[in-house]
């Protein structure tokens, strides 16, 4: 007999009992018989979870008497650990079993074997239905099959019943206060409820009305699996060599799995509907994942389960993401990855956090959380087996550490400590008006980074400069398409009018490796093996000169009668800022050549990134009018350490006396330059209060930061006495001391300069 042939007998007879109108205990009763029959088995007992506890509510074979009386809880004996662990057990023989307990009231002291499946309703544990035997035997994987089959059934009809709580399944499903790690990716703090990006599937209907019209719907929804992953797969950002094209090739090679439909298949041959048959295959697969020891294979069967998740969202029509339906509380977002679209789709007022099993400091999610003033945690291992839907999170993403079902007494210190954060960002918010003047009275110019329209509201709200650094790319990067050049021109005059007479530096596009957008493609980008130092940026707008162009004229149409402040990113040699200033001047003339009105002034200015460019910077200065260092991209550059490697991450140090002394000199071959250069850095190097005030030392003057880093570092500037801190720099650059930041520490601390 085939696990289909036999769990169709079994669900023939099912369907008869779950049509009639008997109790939902006389059903039960039924329901045993029926497996016991079938199956040939001498015990058969349905378990169900009821005030905290698994409770016999029917049996065949044991003592009548201790239906509603044997009651265990989770995790207690092989009934309890099934339901804990969500997972099947098949023994030859149960005593053997380090969490066998013997219950005499039930008198199955002379059975042997064992078998036992979960009976799950929303990815939790609802009850457990066992089958004994006198003889000691495993049982035959065909009827194992056909058990879990039945126990689909079963929990449709156990919800309907009303028989058991499902909130108090999930709270005992994942039961207890659990602390998980993960890599910092945009630091703060967070609290709220669990929300799944993209929330598991309920199935609401188990047993098919007609066996053919369901195969027909897993055919189609296959097709249209299929059609996505061809198109992820043919997609510039998914090109050949990495990480993602291995990722891709397993996903087409479990979409194109015969093994695997052909599983599914037999799962509604049984009878199950096309929703339950794909579930059905996956609490095989989730079995088998257990028992697997190799990392690299669970990998791919966590892979095969990302990929079934999709088919069942497809098959049921359940594509929307949480956004969609929008969220009614305080929430911390539960993803295995994110786009930077799909973190704009939610509401900002409720959306307290994300929490991502994948994730990298460079991802473009991230770029935009930090934009956003959202909370990252990354590398979350085993998020989704740790967490439960409406599960409350305390997300602590400066230690780099997320709570799940926190206890009473965590709950209030996680408070009082995010109250003492909220009354320090009110204390710095007093410094809005306030010029950070140093000690011996120079001006630092404290402007900040953007790159959504909302930022601009931050401008005023921590009372910077001006606008240091504007990422124009991540208009590009939440685009389906291409943005057209009157969408460019709105937002860039946005960004102006909001400035209001401050100064904004629009950096142009800085796309391609690790950027790349489905809808540019292009071979050469498809060989990047470290998209990093690849086809992007400044390199990617001068091949494919007609996106520089466009840019560049919206830019100037809204820069007219206002200054306008121009940004290259990437600059390797001289020879490519020429080439993209020439793109500028060609568009200049052309709208001067149609009597339009023109910016009143234009700056250009270049981004030092590429350690190359530090040493022709004499060629360059004398043709800016600003430059701007860096720090993140120049950092892992100069170290070869790959920021979005978590091995490497914490690797590097910026106040590694390799970086201050490259620094030092920039500075010092900038200050000699014939002609006077604005220079500043932009990164995040320059809101770290530590790393601001070793810039202070080196000379540095000017700094573009988050808009949260503001108000410490207006702070930090008011405290600093700048030849004091050059003299200490300098010191320290000639002879460096074995921990730099350590050094640098107690200094601060000797002057009651705030560091941390």
């Amino acid at each position: 007999m085939t696990a289909a042939s036999s769990a169709r007998s079994i669900l023939t007879r099912l369907h008869d009992v779950m049509a009639s109108r008997s109790s939902a205990q006389d059903k039960l009763d039924r329901v045993v018989d029926i497996i016991g029959e079938e199956l040939d088995s001498e015990v058969c007992s349905i378990y169900l979870l009821r005030d905290g506890m698994l409770e016999l509510f029917a049996t065949r074979g044991l003592n009548k008497s201790a239906v509603h009386v044997t009651r265990m809880g989770i995790g207690e004996g092989l009934t309890g650990t099934i339901a804990q662990n969500v997972e099947t057990l098949n023994l030859a023989e149960a005593k053997a079993h380090p969490d066998f307990m013997f219950r005499p009231e039930t008198g199955e002291e002379r059975f042997h074997s064992f078998a036992g499946v979960p009976i799950v309703r929303q990815a939790r544990a609802i009850g457990v239905v066992n089958v004994q035997h006198v003889d000691p035997r495993r049982y035959e994987e065909v009827e194992i099959e056909a058990l879990q089959t039945v126990a689909m059934v079963l929990s449709e009809l156990i919800d309907n019943a009303g028989l058991v709580d499902s909130e108090q399944a999930k709270s005992l499903q994942h039961d207890g206060q659990v602390q998980a790690e993960g890599l910092v990716l945009a630091k703060g703090l967070g609290s709220g409820r669990a929300v799944f990006h993209q929330p598991r599937v309920t199935i609401e209907h188990t047993m098919a009305e007609d066996i053919e019209a369901e195969r027909q719907r897993v055919y189609r929804a296959f097709d249209t699996m299929r059609e996505q992953i061809d198109d992820m797969t043919s997609q510039a950002e998914f090109g050949t060599g990495g990480e993602h094209e291995e990722v891709l090739a397993t996903y087409r090679m479990f979409a194109y799995d015969e093994g695997w439909g052909r599983r599914i298949n037999e799962a509604i041959d049984s009878g199950l509907t096309a929703e339950a048959a794909i579930e059905r295959v996956q609490q095989r697969t989730r079995m088998r994942m257990r028992e697997i020891d190799d990392p690299l294979l669970a990998d791919r069967m966590h892979d095969l389960e990302d990929l079934a998740n999709r088919l069942l969202r497809i098959v049921s029509g359940q594509l929307g993401t949480a956004a969609t339906k929008g969220l009614r509380e305080d929430a911390i977002l539960i993803a295995r990855n994110l786009g930077p679209a799909e973190l704009l789709e939610y509401d900002r007022r409720r959306l307290k956090g994300v929490v991502l099993e994948e994730g990298s400091l460079t991802a473009h999610v991230v770029i935009v959380a930090r934009a956003m003033g959202v909370p990252v945690l990354g590398r979350v291992a085993n998020l989704r087996a740790l967490v439960a839907e409406g599960d409350t999170l305390l997300l602590d993403a400066d230690k780099g550490q997320v709570t799940i079902r926190p206890q009473a007494a965590l709950v209030d210190a996680f408070e009082a400590r995010f109250a003492q954060s909220k009354k320090r960002q009110a204390e710095l918010a007093q410094l809005r008006d306030v010029e950070p003047f140093t000690r011996d009275g120079t001006r630092i110019t404290v402007m900040m980074n953007g790159g959504l329209r909302d930022d601009l509201t931050s401008l005023k709200l921590v009372g910077a400069d001006g606008i240091g650094l504007f990422r124009t790319e991540f208009q590009f990067l939440v685009s389906a398409a291409l943005p057209a050049r009157e969408r460019q021109l709105r937002l860039y005059r946005d960004v102006l009018d909001a400035a209001d007479g401050k100064p904004v530096i629009f950096r142009t596009v800085d796309i391609g490796g690790d950027k790349s957008l489905p809808y540019l493609r292009n071979e050469g980008a498809s060989a990047d093996e470290n998209p990093a130092m690849g086809w992007r940026a400044l390199r990617l707008a001068l091949e494919r000169e007609g996106l520089l162009k466009l840019q560049a004229r919206a830019l100037l149409e809204a820069a007219a009668g206002r200054e306008l402040n121009v940004m290259f990113p990437l600059v390797s040699e001289p020879w490519e800022f020429d080439a993209a200033k020439a793109i500028f001047d060609d568009q200049l003339a052309f709208l001067r050549s149609r009597k339009a009105k023109l910016p009143e002034a234009i700056r250009f200015g270049a981004m030092l990134e590429v350690p190359a460019l530090a040493e022709v910077l004499d060629l360059l200065l004398p043709k800016l009018s600003f430059l701007s260092i860096g720090t993140n991209d120049l950092t892992q550059f100069l170290f070869a350490a790959d920021r979005a490697n978590p091995k490497l991450a914490q690797r590097y140090d910026w106040l590694s006396p390799a970086i201050l002394r490259f620094l030092a000199r920039v500075v010092q071959t900038t200050q000699a330059a014939p002609t006077p250069v604005d220079l500043a850095v932009c990164g995040e190097m320059g809101g770290r209060p530590l790393e601001a005030l070793a810039l202070l030392g080196l000379g540095i003057r000017r700094l573009s930061i988050t808009p949260a880093g503001v108000g410490p570092i207006k702070e930090l500037v008011r405290k600093v006495d700048l030849a004091e801190i050059g003299a200490a720099m300098n010191g320290w650059l000639l002879n460096p001391p074995l921990d730099m930041r350590a050094a640098l520490s107690v200094w601060a601390d000797e002057r009651s300069i705030a560091h941390d």
